[in-house]
């Protein structure tokens, strides 16, 4: 976590010498790597270049309070199994977690990243091709100022993948943490904890922590968990709406939003009347009305450019020569999970949705390796599609999996 001159930086700072967080253990990198949003080499990739990053040239990344090391892993791992020359600065003031990320670092021999102690505001470090800040600009006094200097250390093509706390999904957190201001302000770290312990196991069934499923990390009782969702000195929330203006103060613009179809009303209304209504209805307004619907958006993961830069640097499904990659589940596991009627479900937050899938959306999955393209994967087809049709079928599989972030291109 990085914080700036003159605001609660030692308070902060002591919060995570006490309690790194997220807790990691360096041992557990034998056995699998621990992937997340933003900052997934093909999810940034696809979001932020088009699909088109030349991976053959040295790639520079900066992850701005980077904690205990998850964005800063799993980059470097990712860059290095392709074989990616790159260069990762990792900043952070905590000692504590940047022990335990360099301790990770070391465990999968990873050679690609510098760590250094410092404040995201005051680095010279740029320009970087992509910069890593999830979970740090809410925690800031002053978040325009850490977007600003996140601004002038991009590159002007560059990229960047940031997380910042959701309004609405976060329902209960903030009565909870005004209760703890209230009877533990002033003691020790670890009697705070104490105390919110204490507090959590009292609360009444009508409470509205109690009452929200989204929010977790204090049913683990994790101690560095619940400090950070219950204990910390500076902590906002945002709708989509007022992330967007920041955003903009800053002079970058939202490329992308993460998971997509989580910002789609359609993806939860059914009433055709209503969907009418909100289809008039501006992009931004159309994110805010889902967020405001589904009421389960705990973080907002977005993916920003430089206001600058007007060139559309999603991927798009209309190019024979994309390659499909997927990110968790495997294409021919969603195969076998399409339904009798052509559907799959899948989670949006832990509401299930039902999606449904084209009549040839199996076929293409079954052929699907992350190496063919598009055009490779028609071919491969038994009778060969047409090039419309399968374009066609093809858009609606794209629309579903890349709405549920399992699917990206590159090229």
């Amino acid at each position: 976590m990085a914080r700036g001159p003159g605001d609660s930086t030692g308070t902060i700072r002591q919060q995570y010498e006490d309690y790194p967080y997220p807790p990691r253990d360096p041992a557990d990198e034998a056995k699998s790597l621990r992937l997340g949003s933003p900052s997934h080499l093909w999810e940034l990739n696809h979001c932020v270049f088009a699909g088109r990053l030349d991976l053959d040239r040295p790639f520079r990344a900066l992850v701005a309070g980077g904690g205990t090391g998850d964005g800063t892993i799993m980059l470097a791992q990712q860059l290095a199994d392709v074989g990616a020359p790159a260069e990762i600065v990792y900043l952070d003031l905590s000692d504590a977690s940047r022990e335990i990320a360099e301790a990770r670092a070391k465990a999968r021999g990873l050679t690609s990243v510098s760590f250094r102690h410092g404040d995201l505001r005051a680095a010279e470090l740029g320009p970087f091709d992509y910069i890593d800040c999830c979970g740090v600009l809410h925690h800031l006094d002053d978040p325009a100022a850490g977007f600003a200097a996140l601004r002038d250390a991009l590159a002007p093509d560059g990229g960047m993948g940031v997380m910042l706390y959701g309004a609405a999904g976060r329902t209960g957190v903030y009565h909870v943490q005004a209760l703890l201001k209230m009877i533990a302000a002033g003691r020790s770290n670890p009697d705070r904890v104490e105390a919110a312990k204490r507090l959590l196991a009292d609360l009444p069934p009508t409470n509205w922590l109690v009452r929200n499923p989204f929010v977790e990390d204090h049913k683990t009782l994790s101690d560095a968990g619940l400090f950070d969702l219950l204990l910390h000195s500076t902590d906002r929330a945002y709708d989509v709406v007022a992330l967007n203006g920041l955003v903009e103060e800053a002079g970058l613009r939202i490329a992308a939003l993460i998971e997509p179809a989580r910002y789609d009303p359609d993806t939860y209304l059914h009433d055709p009347d209503l969907r009418a209504s909100v289809a008039g209805l501006g992009w931004l307004e159309r994110c805010h009305f889902a967020e405001l619907l589904a009421g389960n958006i705990t973080k907002h993961i977005a993916y920003l450019v430089h206001g600058a830069n007007t060139a559309d640097t999603v991927a798009r499904p209309d190019d024979a020569k994309a390659i499909p990659v997927m990110r968790d589940v495997p294409a021919p596991a969603i195969a076998r999970a399409i339904g009798s009627g052509g559907k799959i479900t899948v989670d949006a937050g832990g509401m299930k949705i039902e999606a449904a899938l084209p009549p040839l959306a199996a076929a293409m999955l079954r052929a699907l390796d992350g190496k063919r393209t598009l055009d490779q994967i028609r071919r491969a087809l038994d009778p060969v599609p047409d090039p419309a049709a399968f374009q066609e079928q093809f858009a609606q599989v794209y629309r579903v999996l890349n709405g549920f972030n399992q699917m990206y291109l590159r090229f």
